[in-house]
């Protein structure tokens, strides 16, 4: 059972890059200097993900 399985610093990173493209996709219609900057951190993240995946290699 997956109760107290800790999770791994990629899978935090892949929740944080979720959840950052969706906010940047809720602003996009009301405020796009605002999405811009979390598309940007979410970008950030992605590139942590490829790096640990590289690291993993």
């Amino acid at each position: 059972m997956g109760f107290f399985t800790r999770k791994s610093k990629k899978d935090k990173l892949n929740e944080q890059y979720k959840k950052k493209l969706e906010q940047a996709y809720k602003m996009s219609t009301s405020n796009r200097s605002e999405s811009d900057r979390l598309t940007a951190e979410a970008n950030d993240i992605l590139e942590e993900i490829k790096k640990l995946e590289e690291a993993e290699s």
